[in-house]
């Protein structure tokens, strides 16, 4: 585990980092070690724009990075709205930059990948750069397909859309989010879309911004 020093023992999440020199010092000790710094690529979106579809679709489709689905680690102690889940997202930065020490650069889909649910993390220093995605769709598609969902879901209440319907707008017109259409084209198309988007990022290299 990157937080605990190999040599003190001390768990500090808050190594210094220095990606001139691609390593990081045990602020404790002063151990310094290598260390790969790759891009961090997150993927957001209102309930209902694809992200499940796209994320399963991408996981049997490439080798070329790591795709994770956040959902999979939520639980009820997470649900902590006042503070923007920050618990949640630093656990995710945590096993991302982990992973990503293997070389592969990793792609974390989940509804709350915004910039200002991830700025104030302290594990976000430890990636090259990362890059927020979104994917949308318009209004009317977005209200049809939640209202359309199995009843298990509890997605056809009135504020439940509402409230996925304004997530929706946010990402459409953040300025610090890619977003990619997924209401015209195919699964295939749009997982293409965000391939293109990743690989021309990192074809620019690791300091990629």
């Amino acid at each position: 585990m990157i937080n605990v020093c190999e040599k003190c023992g001390q768990y500090r999440n808050d190594k210094i980092v220095d990606k001139v020199n691609n390593s990081i010092t045990c602020p404790e000790c002063g151990h310094n070690v290598p260390y790969k710094f790759l891009p961090l690529f997150m993927v957001s979106g209102a309930s209902g724009t694809g992200k499940s579809t796209i994320c399963n679709y991408l996981v049997n489709e490439s080798n070329n990075f790591i795709v994770l689905d956040m959902d999979i680690l939520w639980g009820k102690h997470y649900d902590t709205p006042e503070n923007n889940h920050k618990d949640f997202h630093e656990i995710w930065l945590r096993m991302a930059k982990n992973i990503s020490q293997s070389g592969i650069p990793v792609i974390l889909f989940g509804a709350g990948c915004i910039p200002n649910n991830i700025n104030d993390c302290i594990e976000n220093r430890y990636f090259s750069c990362i890059h927020f995605l979104g994917l949308v769709c318009s209004k009317d598609t977005l209200e049809k397909r939640l209202y359309n969902r199995p009843k298990w879901r509890k997605s056809s209440n009135k504020e439940f859309i509402e409230n996925q319907v304004k997530y929706n707008e946010y990402i459409k017109t953040n300025k610090q989010i890619f977003t990619i259409e997924t209401e015209n084209i195919t699964t295939e198309e749009a997982s293409n879309v965000l391939k293109n988007y990743i690989k021309k990022i990192i074809g620019k290299g690791a300091n990629s911004t």
